[in-house]
């Protein structure tokens, strides 16, 4: 079975953190949640989050991929915490997958990870970054290689299929699209 590491941090999107631990947990993904610190997470409207672990435990585990949800300042505060950056090269080095959306693809583009890559993300975020080596595009999601990123809570649900689709097959993301009457 996969495992996913989500890292959650104060300011996080709500639907975004929401919707890919829910849909890949109907995958039977292992996911796995992690707050920066002890304290439960309180996202940018107000919903509250029990982590799974911390990041700092969740750290000694390694997982097939790291999938970052946006929101502000959530991606700020991930962003800024240099173990996410540790983690995310670790797993990217493995040749496991990295994933973000919204406002957090700037936490893979900071840590490395998008160079050579095409991406997308909330607009004005990746797109004004200046970043030569990253073809910025407009897509609801975008996968090159084992990153996927993608542009907004609105797009969440695409994000998370795809990430199911990417970590098990098409089979299992048409089985869970179904059940979620997508099709």
């Amino acid at each position: 079975m996969p495992s996913v590491l989500v890292p959650l941090a104060q300011g996080c999107e709500e639907v975004e953190a929401t919707t890919i631990i829910d849909v890949l947990r109907r995958a039977n993904i292992n996911v796995v949640t992690a707050g920066l610190d002890s304290h439960p997470v309180t996202g940018s409207h107000g919903i509250k989050f029990i982590p799974d672990r911390t990041l700092e435990a969740a750290m000694k585990d390694d997982f097939d991929m790291v999938v970052l949800p946006g929101g502000l300042p959530g991606a700020d505060n991930l962003n800024n915490d240099p173990r996410v950056h540790e983690i995310l090269k670790k797993t990217a080095a493995a040749g496991k997958c990295t994933g973000a959306i919204c406002a957090a693809p700037v936490v893979l583009a900071k840590a490395g990870l998008l160079k050579g890559k095409s991406a997308t993300s909330y607009p004005g975020f990746l797109d004004k970054m200046g970043l030569p080596d990253v073809t910025v595009k407009k897509d609801r999601v975008v996968r090159d290689g084992k990153v996927i990123t993608s542009r907004s809570p609105g797009t969440a649900m695409d994000f998370a299929l795809e990430i199911v689709e990417m970590l098990t097959d098409k089979e299992t993301r048409q089985n869970v699209e179904t059940a979620l009457q997508r099709v």
